[in-house]
């Protein structure tokens, strides 16, 4: 049984199948979706981490340029700018727990060699530029107290709201404050039905008007092949409304909806969603996509609109019919988190922290994709590059946002640094 446990992983790389197609066939308005290369086990191809050397960058685009912002973070995976400029780093990592199975070892396996694994430090960290030349001046530890595997971040007035696994947190804020103490006041419980984590991070976006917090909370399994039970009121963004405390869905069939933000153009809510795997290399490209009020799209029964994934028990034809199809793909198994549009509304920013489950790797950089108003108006540019090299992720893109310049922030949670992307020149 050893010998057993110690080859597995080389077996399960082994056996696993490869893409026909380029990430590019599966990006787009209308990707690539070819039939389906059913697995066994997950397709598994990781990038093993490596670490930035000093004075090493990431790899900007023709026009840009990439400075390291900060750096000795522990993962540091999500940031939010406050009013005055300082910038919130949420540092940490999936809950610890107990999870049972074959498919739950071999994600911590993989989660482990692809340097996520080890406990979350649970902090968020502020970065203050006060002369806003593009250099930190001060960095303090702005919030320890009550995280358990926090993620989103809001400040409406003068409540700071931090979205942990389980909860959601509101903190009394002073403007220019370097740290928050205690607990803060559990504002209401998430959807954990037996503590199990799955797709554990939880991003908040504040309403326009601040009056209501939006809540992204990704699926426990891939296609429900657990207990459904536990999937209940999971693969959905809620909203909460601040004055009366309810909560309902707003959103659902979104498997793993992380990056969050407003599209200027629109005024729609926006979402960056992580899809389904074990259907080959090529499939299923993940997206982002305008969340309608009341919207289903599709998880699990179905993706991409009507396609139907026939590995779920209870098939759901109604649901199928409704299901919205997405409106731009993103490349298959990118695992594309972090969505920021720009300030000027001309596009979105998209962080890609890189596939473990594709041959080839798939992701691993920050894209761009140019916005005519509401809708995508051609292909997706490389923005930031040079996190792979060969077989080695020197890095992995998470979270993006854009300080009080202009210049693009991108959380990277394996090189542990936050690296500034800005115009040459400026």
């Amino acid at each position: 049984m050893r010998r057993l446990i110690c080859t597995l992983p080389l077996l399960l790389a082994a056996c696993g199948e490869s893409a026909n197609l380029s990430v590019a066939e599966g990006m787009g308005t209308d990707p690539e979706l070819p039939a389906p290369a059913k697995t066994l086990f997950p397709t598994v191809n990781i990038a093993e981490p490596g670490a930035w050397a000093k004075g090493e960058t990431p790899v900007a685009a023709p026009g840009f340029t990439v400075t390291e912002y900060a750096g000795d973070f522990d993962s540091p995976r999500w940031m939010y700018r406050l009013p005055n400029g300082d910038v919130l780093v949420a540092e940490t990592r999936k809950p610890p727990e107990d999870a049972s199975g074959v498919m739950a070892w071999i994600e911590k396996k993989v989660m482990a060699s692809a340097g996520a694994g080890g406990l979350p430090a649970n902090r968020i960290t502020l970065l203050r530029d006060a002369d806003a030349d593009g250099t930190v001046d001060e960095r303090h530890e702005f919030l320890t107290e009550g995280l358990a595997s926090p993620f989103g971040m809001a400040l409406v007035g003068d409540t700071f709201y931090v979205a942990n696994f389980a909860d959601v947190r509101a903190y009394p804020y002073r403007d220019g404050t370097t740290s928050i103490t205690g607990p803060g006041t559990k504002i209401v419980d998430l959807p954990v039905i037996g503590g199990k984590a799955g797709h554990w991070t939880r991003n908040l976006l504040a309403s326009p008007d601040g009056q209501k917090l939006y809540i992204a909370v990704g699926s426990v399994s891939n296609v429900m092949e657990a207990n459904p039970e536990v999937e209940e009121g999971r693969a959905a963004i809620h909203e909460y409304d601040i004055a009366t405390g309810n909560m309902r869905i707003f959103g659902s069939g979104l498997r793993n909806p992380v990056g969050m933000d407003w599209n200027p153009g629109s005024g729609e809510l926006w979402t960056a969603v992580n899809e389904r795997d074990m259907l080959g290399s090529d499939l299923v490209p993940d997206y982002m996509t305008s969340v309608k009020e009341g919207g289903f799209y599709g998880w699990p029964y179905s993706y991409f609109g009507s396609i139907v994934d026939d590995r779920t028990a209870d098939r759901r034809p109604d649901l199928v019919e409704a299901a919205i199809v997405p409106d731009y793909a993103l490349g298959p198994h990118t695992a594309s988190l972090g969505l920021a549009f720009t300030p000027n509304g001309g596009g979105a920013v998209v962080g890609q922290h890189g596939s473990w489950n594709r041959k080839p790797h798939s992701g691993y950089k920050v894209i761009y994709i140019p916005f005519d108003g509401a809708q995508p108006s051609g292909p997706a540019q490389d923005l930031l590059t040079g996190f792979l090299v060969g077989d080695v992720a020197k890095g992995r893109p998470v979270g993006v946002a854009f300080d009080r310049t202009g210049a693009l922030l991108v959380a990277d949670d394996v090189g542990n640094k936050v690296w500034r992307v800005a115009p040459t020149g400026r």
